[in-house]
């Protein structure tokens, strides 16, 4: 039975121009929509609004808080997901430290500082090889100035809020694909690893040079990871 609607979720940060090379081709077959992830303040309001606006059967597919954001929605609504798909993200819930680093984030974005934030994250985000890019970081830089300080503070809370969605792992039945850059330093492969070992039948792909935003590093790879995926 052919997917009859597939849900992208960004990223923290990010707008539908993550998923912008993907859109087309994937599009040609079914509708697209982008989950708004810029209205609340924590997963399960934000997992809700967008169930709200989504049809009965959906694929799903979220990258980093996308993902964050796909593992709620499997907690509020698992019999409407037909398919899942984990880009770059990671089931398991903030450490301490990691906390700790984004709230020092909210403090300079409130002083302020919000694109000194974005700009320090950038090497961490993308490929060695990508360092030099400026048109990549332009376009990951394009994407926090539309999203704006307030809501990214927003995004961010519910980010350090979320639950650990290791547990429920075992009980995600649909056709499952995880995703993870080599070089994926914000949620590395070995996080990509334990979601695939813990989802029955998952299928997992490590993208070669690839950072953490790989729907923009690996274009055309990740858009044919994702037609295969839909296709099953």
């Amino acid at each position: 039975m052919p997917v009859t609607l597939l849900l992208l979720i960004p990223g923290l940060a990010c707008t539908d121009a993550l998923f912008a090379a993907q859109i087309p081709a994937l599009s040609q077959d079914r509708p697209v929509i982008i989950g708004d992830h810029m209205q609340h303040n924590s997963m399960a309001d934000i997992a809700a609004h967008i169930l709200a606006g989504a049809p009965d059967r959906f694929a799903l597919a979220g990258l980093s808080m996308g993902g964050y954001l796909c593992f709620e929605i499997m907690r509020q609504a698992p019999e409407r997901v037909e398919r899942l798909a984990l880009l770059d993200t990671t089931a398991r819930a903030d450490t301490p430290e990691k906390t700790a680093l984004r709230q020092e984030a909210l403090e300079l974005a409130a002083a302020g500082k919000f694109m000194t934030v974005c700009h320090s994250t950038l090497d961490l985000s993308i490929a060695k090889s990508r360092h030099d890019d400026a048109v990549l970081k332009q376009a990951i830089i394009d994407m926090a100035v539309d999203t704006g300080p307030d809501v990214w503070a927003q995004q961010t809370r519910a980010i350090m809020g979320r639950a650990n969605s290791v547990p429920m792992l075992g009980n995600i039945t649909c056709p499952t694909l995880v995703v993870v850059g080599d070089e994926d330093q914000l949620t590395p492969p070995e996080l990509a690893r334990e979601m695939a070992a813990g989802i029955p039948d998952a299928r997992l792909e490590v993208i070669h040079d690839c950072g953490h935003m790989s729907t923009m590093e690996k274009p055309d790879q990740l858009t044919g990871l994702l037609q295969e995926w839909l296709a099953l």
